[in-house]
């Protein structure tokens, strides 16, 4: 399974890096999170829970998983890999390039599904990417785009008002 999510936020690089690596203020500014915790952390890496709502109309789905995060400052990049929950084994990626618009920003969820025999992949290709990474991480870029055209972090362009969507919303899912 392979989903990318993507957007275009209007507003600096340094200010798109600052709210996605802010992940325990998540809550805070993101309606669909329940709790970021950081569990461990060196200077290379940190070990953090994450709990989402899935939301199917009126209802809300708990999600739930522990990832290890690493942060590439230099590519602008954050990389995790998932260690528990249903998704263990889950590398995902967030990618950011600078636009003369703001910031273009992905995430990259790949994985080979849960370890359930004959229907695991099915699962990941069906259900779990489309419907629940796509549904959370799409959320996400959505919540943080807002925030910050919203003027609430960081100078220059995050003030800015306009859609500048580049696939906002967009699955893109190959078996694997």
């Amino acid at each position: 399974m392979r989903t990318l999510d993507r957007v275009r936020v209007r507003a600096p690089v340094e200010s798109v890096f600052l709210a996605a690596t802010d992940v325990e203020r998540w809550p805070q500014i993101l309606s669909h999170y329940r709790w970021v915790k950081k569990l461990e952390g060196n200077g290379a890496g940190t070990l953090v829970e994450m709990a989402a709502w899935r939301p199917f109309g009126p209802l809300m789905y708990p999600t739930w998983w522990v990832s290890e995060m690493w942060i590439d400052q230099a590519a602008p990049a954050i990389h995790y890999r998932h260690v528990r929950g249903i998704t263990t084994g889950m590398n995902v990626v967030w990618q950011m390039v600078a636009t003369a618009e703001g910031t273009d920003v992905t995430i990259v969820h790949e994985w080979r599904g849960p370890h359930w025999p004959l229907i695991g992949g099915t699962a990941a290709n069906w259900v779990i990417g489309p419907v629940f990474v796509h549904g959370i991480a799409s959320r996400t870029l959505a919540g943080i785009k807002r925030y910050l055209e919203a003027g609430r972090v960081g100078r220059g362009e995050a003030g800015k008002r306009g859609s500048g969507e580049v696939g906002a919303g967009e699955v893109r899912q190959e078996p694997r």
